[in-house]
């Protein structure tokens, strides 16, 4: 009887362990599903990461990613920990991404380029306020606008920022569309908004499609190898989907393995985010400096847009100087509706996504360069 009554008395110790910081956590998971149920904002990881916060700040039910033995811990340090997830979900988009209006406008390869200037704009920054190597590093790949490549980066330097880092790469990434066009309007005329470009789809042979991803896989990795993992699971996703003889592949890694590795990175991610560590100034100043980030590589894309328009001599619209970010295909989507906001008769879609699958390219690649330098500088990933 007496051990009976000691296991009632052991009920509800959740709620008098429950601090004030752990109830703002959950109050945060609430609106992350709100977010994603209610407004359908980027549903397929807010659920699971709002759903990740309040188990995880649930006290004493040792959900937390950071519990020793728990089963979120277990799947943090596997997949987390050891960049599976990100590089695993590289392999999905692979074999979903079409490199096709690449190939066939080479030249929008620049943008793709341009539309990372902000993450190194955004480092010196967040080294100017005090941000050691390996935080500044971290918060300024956010600009790549690609939460895979922030995960990879900032869970080799600067696993304590990793829940920041990562709800705000989503985050921006998902407001993209609310992000990108005020910046787009202030920067270029109605009429530079308004310039047409030519509508017809080049085609590429499939030979061409095949060994793209072989060639550029190879060059990029010689070029930049401590992108290699990333890089080197895009490249082959992409291999899968044009080579055209593994079908059943393709239709694994882009969907079964793409939502299941989805699902898991949300949910540890969302368990990572306890009150403690993530309810701070330095919180406040990641997500501040990753939409500067954000920001800044929308404003250098467009500065490169204007100035290929008058190379060109007016044949190219500036606009794609925005689709040069890794946001595939928000982006290119952005580009396609103020283009035509300024000229219904305006489709700069193909040559936007163009753009923007240079932006994905461009995004690892800058990632590359960035761990490359801190090998250079003797900071070697964390253990």
């Amino acid at each position: 009887m007496e051990a009976f009554l000691d296991a009632l008395s052991s009920l509800g110790q959740g709620f008098l362990n429950m601090t004030w910081e752990s109830a703002v956590m959950i109050l945060i998971g609430c609106v992350l599903l709100y977010l994603g149920i209610g407004r359908k904002v980027e549903p397929l990881l807010l659920v699971p990461i709002g759903f990740g916060v309040i188990l995880g700040n649930l006290p004493l039910a040792n959900l937390s990613a950071h519990d020793s033995g728990g089963v979120l811990n277990l799947l943090y340090v596997s997949g987390i920990l050891t960049e599976l997830f990100p590089v695993l979900l590289f392999l999905g988009l692979g074999a979903m991404i079409d490199f096709g209006p690449l190939l066939a406008n080479p030249v929008v390869l620049i943008f793709g380029a341009a539309g990372q200037f902000g993450i190194f704009i955004t480092l010196l920054i967040a080294l100017g306020i005090g941000f050691q190597q390996q935080e500044a590093v971290s918060i300024a790949i956010i600009g790549a606008c690609d939460g895979p490549t922030a995960i990879y980066v900032t869970s080799k330097y600067a696993r304590d920022l990793l829940p920041a880092v990562s709800i705000a790469a989503y985050s921006y990434m998902a407001l993209v569309p609310i992000i990108q066009p005020p910046i787009m309007r202030a920067m270029t005329t109605k009429k530079e908004r308004a310039t047409l470009m030519p509508t017809g789809e080049k085609q590429v042979s499939q030979k061409v499609k095949i060994l793209f991803p072989i060639v550029a896989g190879i060059a990029t990795i010689l070029i930049a190898p401590m992108g290699a993992p990333l890089m080197g699971m895009l490249m082959l996703g992409n291999l899968l989907k044009e080579s055209g003889v593994v079908g059943r592949l393709v239709d694994v890694s882009s969907n079964t393995l793409a939502n299941i590795v989805t699902l898991l990175l949300g949910l540890t991610i969302g368990a990572s985010m306890l009150g403690g560590n993530f309810l701070t100034w330095q919180t406040i100043l990641v997500f501040l400096l990753g939409f500067l980030a954000i920001s800044l590589d929308t404003v250098t894309g467009m500065l490169l847009g204007k100035l290929m328009r008058v190379i060109s001599k007016g044949k190219i619209n500036p606009l794609l100087g925005a689709a040069g970010t890794s946001a595939f295909p928000m982006s290119a989507r952005v580009v396609q509706k103020e283009g035509q906001r300024a000229n219904p008769r305006n489709f700069l879609l193909w040559h936007a996504i163009g753009a923007n699958t240079g932006g994905q390219i461009g995004s690892v690649m800058a990632a590359a360069v960035m761990l490359a330098i801190m090998n250079g500088m003797g900071i070697m990933p964390l253990g």
